[in-house]
Formats: structure tokens, sequence, C-alpha cells
């Protein structure tokens, strides 16, 4: 190869070595979008910090699963109003007009106007009366006495609808606190990315320089220039490419924080991924309380209850009326006024089969209720179990990538070192360049992951997300 540059010499070629050729090289141009996107990016206001543990307290607060959740756990408790009126007293007022010449309906509404004269009655025919005016406002009062256990019944469905849902809301929170901190994560991951590909392009495009000083100097043949030309160019298409996925993250994470997609967001470094603790079967344990779990037991002691609902319809309705009424030949008006009560009460002494089959229904149904209970409590065991395995797998993982990047950091160290000794060929620089970045890479997918699946473990043992990353 002839007499090697001092390495001194080598850095003096890279910044000052003279370009030639018709036009700027492939290394000049990334050089320049490089500097570039540094000055945007110093240039772009800074926005607000956000940190993982803030991020998910503001989906707590602003996504729009958990608004629809809340507003489903205030239907709940509405519905479980609606059913506990149902024991309360009904008041109604109601008026009926009519116009009539029936002989039976005109002689009783003379005597409810009390406007009834006996005389006109004789002197008349009252087989043919003249047509009469009537109008009848009505209050009346209703109350419910006892509805074979239907109505109570059916107050605790409403109110195990409501425990359900107040529970499904709680279920709701965790879950956009876990989104909202996986969008995290996610831009996270992609900005720091995007900042090593950054940093490798850079490092690639001083060798590229360097060895371009050394064609020009006739220490290198031209291949190897252009070989890593060639490099330098792959990595600023992964840049691109990577800082595209940094602002499909960025909208992705505004969209879990309930704010417009074009929001900007600032974030502290990825982190290490935090120690879970506790084994397999306490992780268990938590999972037993899991609120939408809880949520599924209310729900099958609902159906249980419509059986008992259903059996009410073979047992008698006893309810009590009281109504006062105002008659006069004009609508609202107090001619004459008379008052009533009355009590009912009765049962179906035949109803073809009907209520026999419903019951038969709603034990089938409250039997298949208390099958699909078994199944998710089981689904939420073999759930907890998986999400405890990947986790431990994806530490372990993430110590590997750790002790990978340290080995690939000094294996690129030694490389440089040896070609500015002139033992070691450009092609040798880039590709321990190229392992450095892989394995830097491989670091931060695998601290990512590690990351998720912790809070991926906490949400399916049905513990708050926040509780694994707390200090």
């Amino acid at each position: 190869m002839g007499p090697q540059p001092s390495h001194a010499e080598s850095i003096r070629g890279t910044n000052h070595g003279t370009w030639r050729g018709p036009a700027p090289s492939a290394v000049a141009l990334v050089l320049a979008i490089v500097c570039m996107v540094a000055g945007t990016a110093a240039a772009a206001p800074t926005a607000p910090a956000l940190t993982l543990e803030r991020a998910m307290a503001l989906a707590r607060e602003r996504a729009r699963p958990v608004a629809a959740a809340a507003a489903r756990g205030r239907a709940a408790e509405a519905r479980a109003d609606e059913a506990r009126a149902q024991r309360l007293p009904r008041l109604t007022v109601g008026e009926v007009w009519l116009r009539t010449d029936s002989p039976a309906e005109a002689f009783a509404l003379q005597l409810n106007q009390e406007v009834f004269s006996f005389a006109e009655f004789v002197a008349s025919d009252p087989n043919d009366p003249d047509p009469i005016e009537a109008a009848t406002t009505r209050f009346e009062v209703s109350l419910p006495l006892y509805t074979g256990g239907e109505l109570s019944g059916r107050i605790r469905q409403a109110e195990l609808a409501a425990e359900a849902a107040g529970a499904g809301a709680s279920r709701a929170g965790d879950g956009a606190a876990f989104a909202a901190a996986e969008a995290w994560v996610r831009l996270a991951q992609a900005r720091e990315q995007a900042a090593l590909l950054e940093r490798s392009l850079a490092t690639v495009a001083a060798h590229a320089a360097r060895a371009r000083a050394y064609v020009e100097q006739g220490m290198l043949v031209s291949s190897e220039l252009l070989r890593a030309e060639v490099e330098v160019a792959r990595v600023a298409d992964l840049l691109a490419s990577a800082q595209g996925d940094a602002r499909t993250a960025e909208a992705a994470l505004s969209l879990r924080l309930g704010a417009p997609l074009g929001s900007s967001w600032e974030l502290a470094p990825l982190p290490a991924p935090p120690e879970p603790g506790g084994d397999l079967e306490t992780w268990l344990a938590h999972a037993a309380d899991r609120a939408d779990l809880a949520a599924a037991r209310l729900g099958t002691e609902a159906a249980g209850l419509e059986v008992a609902v259903a059996r009410a319809g073979r047992r008698p309705r006893v309810g009590l009326s009281a109504r006062y009424d105002l008659v006069d030949d004009a609508p609202f008006g107090t001619g004459g006024d008379s008052a009533a009560i009355q009590a009912m009460a009765g049962f179906d002494l035949f109803a073809g089969g009907r209520h026999r089959a419903a019951v038969a229904a709603a034990e089938a149904e409250a039997e298949a209720a208390a099958r699909e209970l078994e199944e998710f409590a089981e689904a939420v065991r073999l759930e907890v179990r998986a999400a405890h395995e990947a986790a431990a797998t994806a530490r372990a993982r993430h110590a590997t990538a750790v002790a990978a990047l340290a080995a690939a950091a000094e294996a690129e160290r030694i490389t440089a070192e040896r070609f500015g000794q002139g033992v070691a060929r450009t092609i040798d620089l880039l590709d321990a360049a190229t392992a450095r970045r892989e394995a830097e890479t491989r670091e931060l997918v695998a601290r990512a992951e590690a990351q998720l699946a912790t809070l991926a473990l906490a949400l399916a043992a049905g513990r708050p997300p926040e509780e694994v990353i707390a200090p």
C-alpha cells in the first residue's frame, strides 16, 4: 500500500481534502443534509417535556376511551336509579276531550259534569240524546304492592350493571394508561433510533471522506471509496425512514393522549426497563382481582338473577291506584269532580307455557355465563403467565444486547486504530461501524420491548401500569 499518513494527517485529509469531479460526491450531499436536519431541529420550538409517568396520567384524564367508559358508568348508575324508582308511587295527569251522542255516555257525562236535570231527562228521548261535549282532567296515583320478586330482581340487576360499569371504567383507565405508555415508548424509541442513525451517518461519512483522501493520495483503490459512498447512501435511507417513523409515532402518542394529531412532544430518553418484582404466584394473585374479571363476575350474578325474575311471572301481581277527575264541557274545566281508589290483583292461570320457557331460558343463560366466567378466569391466568414469561425473556435479551453493544463498540475502536495504522481496509472499518450500529439498534429495541413487557405484565395482572415504573 505504500507509506501511510499519520492519524493527524488522516484527520486533516478528512476535513480539507480536495473534492474532484464534475459534481459533488454523495458524501458531501449527505453531510449537507445532516447539517440541514440538525439546523432545522435546533430551530424548532421546544415542546413541553413529557415523562412516561406524565403521559400515563394525561391518558387517564383525557383519553377518549376513558371518557366513554365514564359516560357508560353514569348511564348505568342512572338506569339503577330508574329501576329503584319503580318502587315509588307514580303520579300522572291527563286530559281527554270527546263529543258523543251515545245514550249511556251522554247520561253519565251529564252526571259527571254535575249538570244533569231530571226534568230535561224525562222531557227528552233518552234513547236519542243530543250530542254532548265533555273534557276530563284526571290525576292518578299508582303504586305496585307486590310483583312476585320481579321488581326487586330488576333493581338488583341494574345495581350490578352499575358496579360492573364502574369496574369497566377502572379497566379502561388502566388500558388507556398502557396505550399511552406504549405510544410514548415507541416515540422515544423512534427518536433515539433516528439520532443513532444520524450519528452513524456522520461516522460513515467521515470514514468515506478519509477513504477519499487516501484515494487522492494513491494509497487506496477507488473501489473502496465507492463501497464507502454506497454505505453512506444506505444509512441516509435508513435515517429518512426512521425520521418518518418518529413523526408517525408522535401522532400516535397524540391520539392516545386525546390531543390533536399535529401536537409535538419533547420526551426524556427511553429509560432502562424496570425490575417488576414478585414471582409468578404473586402476579397471579393480583390477577384474581382484575377489574374486568370482577365485572364479569357481576354480570354472571346478574344472569343468575334473571332466573328469579322469570319465575316471578307465575306469581300474582298486586297494585293500588287512586284517581281524581275534573269533568266539564271545556278542557281543564272544573264543573264536576269525583275520586276513586282501587286495588288490583291478578295472575296468569294459563300462558301457553310462556313462563316455563322463560325460566328454562334464564337457567340456561345463567349456566352459560358461569361457564364463560370460568373460561375467562383461566384465560386471565394464562395471560399473566405469558406476560410474566415475556417480561423475563425481554429483560434477559436486553442484558445480552447491552453486552453485545459493549463488544461491538470495542471492536469498532480497535478496527479504527488498525485502519489508521494502515493494517485494516476501509471495508473492515465500515463493517465494524455497521456492526456497532446494529448492536445499538438491538439494544434500543430490547430496551423498549423490555419496558413494554413489564407494563404489559402489570396490565395483565390488573395492576395500574404506573406502579411498575414508579421510583
